[in-house]
């Protein structure tokens, strides 16, 4: 089995965390374009971790235009195994109010402006979705927040908004009658690649406010979200410090079957596969493509 490295996909405050050793900002060139940012390389306990700004320092990049499968497939050419994903979220819950975490457990995607897979015309390729969270990696970060004494929720359905704008009291209403637990912009297509990429992928919902359907909390502002972003930033910092050494530990194959994900996946017969294509997968697809 290869080494553990374990990604960190979040907002740029996140990465200055005590005891993050062999630092080292570097630029990784991806057949998709470039990511959002340097990548951060370093160690945390002794175990490899990579670093992304999901928007870039700074936040320069909106949702609609991160180039999810440049950062993705950043992670995958680095070595990364295991990808856990830190995302400021709206809450469509009373019971989840600011400053609570949430690993979610399923998406319902309603982005539409955005390149959702590494594959297409010339090698067409279907993984499932159906489980999009890693549970080893779920349980792992839910364990790490009841031990910081975080206010955490397992489990929880994540509504990916296009955006950039807010939503309306109609569409919150609207995504609360489905059942869903938290609202954010990034968590899609971004899943959808890290198992097109054979990743172990989880998410922490980190909650900024009610949305707008909470008779007390009837518009969103930057100014409400961005104060309770620090408070959460201090929290996940905790969260990725506790976390790390376990997820770096010796393992064997993912009992979710996230890191075999293609193998059933390829419906392209051989010879009908795009060279092209094939040749910018090297790095996503390398294992079953070398087959």
């Amino acid at each position: 089995m290869p080494e553990p490295v374990i990604g960190i996909i979040g907002g740029s405050g996140l990465y200055d965390i005590d005891g993050l050793e062999e630092k080292s900002w570097r630029r990784v060139p991806t057949p998709w374009g470039n990511p959002s940012d340097e990548l951060l390389f370093g160690r945390l306990a002794g175990v490899r971790c990579v670093f992304l700004p999901r928007h870039g320092r700074g936040h320069p990049t909106s949702p609609t235009h991160l180039n999810y499968r440049a950062n993705i497939d950043a992670l995958k050419r680095s070595g990364v195994t295991d990808v856990v994903s830190l995302s400021a979220v709206g809450s469509l819950k009373a019971e989840l109010p600011p400053g609570h975490f949430v690993v979610v457990d399923q998406f319902i995607d309603r982005s539409f402006a955005r390149e959702k897979s590494f594959f297409g015309d010339g090698l067409v390729a279907h993984v499932s979705m159906a489980h999009p969270v890693c549970t080893r990696l779920g349980t792992a970060l839910e364990t790490a927040a009841r031990d910081l004494s975080l206010p955490v929720t397992r489990g929880g359905t994540y509504l990916v908004m296009e955006g950039p704008q807010f939503s309306t009291k109609a569409e919150s209403e609207l995504y609360r009658s489905w059942g869903c637990s938290v609202i954010g912009m990034t968590n899609m297509p971004e899943a959808k690649l890290a198992r097109e990429a054979e990743l172990c992928y989880a998410t922490v919902a980190m909650v900024t406010d009610f949305d707008c359907w909470h008779p007390d909390h009837d518009h969103v502002t930057v100014d409400a979200v961005v104060k309770v972003l620090l408070g959460n930033a201090d929290n996940a910092r905790s969260l990725v410090r506790k976390v790390v050494p376990v997820l770096g530990g010796e393992r064997g194959l993912c009992p979710c079957g996230c890191d075999r994900a293609l193998d059933n996946a390829l419906i392209t017969a051989p010879a009908m596969r795009a060279p092209e294509l094939v040749s910018k997968l090297d790095a996503v697809a390398g294992r079953i493509l070398a087959g």
